[in-house]
């Protein structure tokens, strides 16, 4: 070691001592309000199946027509990456991946719908069946990993029933085992905080009336109107929306056909690749980032049904869509039909496959110092340990293949996922 330097300073500790106490209130709120991710499995897509539709097959019957679907218009691996552009490096494995994901677990979000796809003539009584028929999913081992249902929403039309279906769902899945682990509440077409507070008090009720913790009960957010994105006083009103929801928020999802429908896109332009869904996608984005909610990307409404030629066009367009949203970090979307499965599970498994070497060895270089031909910071190692996540998850990447290339275990790349506030600004100096 060479010869040490002298360090001297020049001011006292009471400098820094009060510059701390001017800022308690900053450090409180930074704490409060920007948690990060919670670091939980996020799905890669939610499905919506009507409240009247939905019954105990319905999960295993989604499955099952992907798969048919495949049998028809890709019954092989080199078919389907004809259809899609895979590499040839990729089709065996990613087609191989996605046949096993659809056996096993072909939805991994799903949604009851009470609000635009319900049309049942009973809508307590199949709120009431929706409770139960997800009570024994849960219980027998057939359930998705996450399941809800979305209700009305808090506009003054429909409000009282919303509130009513909320209800009788929630006391249903109490009556038949409790509350799942997996349980989300969807709260569509809010266009002010005010809605947001409203569905929370809700939710406050329902748990003082159980004797259920605080807290227990979390919904998602449907950003549906442009008011949603930018209020009447030109500020960003779905960053309010989630301080309204006291710490409940779950995700963000945009709404494709309806906030494009308020802005006055036509019929034939309303997709998730418009520019007016970018820019509503990069506020809610903006909006959620470090707060420990996650943003949903929208759906498609062309079915992949008809010919074998409309069928791969629509599996092209899905597939684009899906890689786009990935590209652009956001990594759950909306499918709207048993065909859409495929293409969602291809495009996902694709997108982790494709980077999961570069991703794996540049974390290990990180972790180990071993430098390399990129110089990764510690936000990077977090951003690269949650991809592995993401992709083991999801079940685009084994275990085993992760841990032998980087080192680590799960719990290794759970701590660089989610590191404790500071410890990135701390680690980086």
């Amino acid at each position: 070691m060479g010869q040490q330097e002298k360090v001297s300073t020049s001011l006292a500790g009471a400098v820094s001592e009060d510059i701390s106490a001017s800022l308690a209130a900053v450090d409180a709120e930074l704490d409060r309000r920007y948690p990060g991710d919670p670091g939980t499995r996020q799905p890669v897509h939610t499905v919506y199946v009507p409240g009247n539709l939905f019954d105990a097959g319905t999960i295993r019957s989604w499955g099952d027509q992907a798969l048919a679907a495949l049998d028809e218009h890709a019954p092989d691996a080199a078919s389907f990456a004809s259809v899609l552009g895979l590499s040839d490096d990729l089709a065996e494995d990613v087609y191989g991946r996605v046949r096993a994901k659809l056996e096993r677990e072909p939805i991994e979000d799903l949604r009851v719908d009470f609000e635009d796809g319900y049309g049942g003539q009973d809508e307590e009584q199949d709120a009431a069946r929706a409770a139960r028929l997800i009570s024994e999913a849960y219980a027998g081992g057939t359930a998705a990993p996450y399941m809800g249902i979305r209700m009305k929403c808090m506009e003054a039309a429909v409000r009282d029933r919303g509130i009513r279906t909320t209800d009788v769902f929630l006391t249903g899945l109490l009556e038949n085992g409790g509350l799942p682990e997996g349980l989300v509440l969807t709260l569509p077409k809010v266009t002010y905080p005010e809605q947001v507070s409203a569905f929370v008090r809700l939710l406050e009720a329902f748990e003082k009336a159980h004797g259920l913790d605080d807290g227990r009960l979390g919904f998602e957010i449907q950003i549906e109107t442009s008011q949603a994105i930018l209020a009447a006083d030109g500020t960003a009103a779905v960053a309010r929306m989630i301080g309204a929801a006291e710490g409940r928020a779950t995700g963000l999802h945009y709404g494709t056909f309806d906030y494009s429908a308020c802005l006055g896109v036509s019929a034939a332009y309303q997709a998730s690749d418009h520019p007016a869904a970018d820019h509503a996608k990069a506020i809610m984005q903006v909006a959620a980032a470090g707060t420990g909610v996650r943003v949903s990307d929208g759906s498609t409404n062309v079915l992949p049904v008809g010919s074998a030629a409309h069928v791969h066009e629509a599996w092209r367009l899905h597939y684009g869509l899906t890689r786009r949203a990935l590209a652009r970090a956001y990594y759950q979307g909306w499918d709207m039909h048993p065909g859409h499965i495929p293409t969602r599970y291809a495009a996902v498994f694709a997108f982790y496959r494709e980077g999961f070497e570069t991703a794996a060895k540049r974390l290990s270089a990180y972790a180990n110092h071993a430098g390399g031909d990129v110089m990764d910071e510690p936000a990077t190692a977090k951003a690269l340990s949650s991809y592995l996540l993401r992709g083991i998850d999801c079940g685009a990447l084994d275990t085993a293949e992760v841990d032998a290339l980087t080192g680590m275990t799960r719990a290794d790349l759970a701590r660089f996922a989610a590191p404790r506030r500071g410890d990135l600004t701390a680690t980086a100096q």
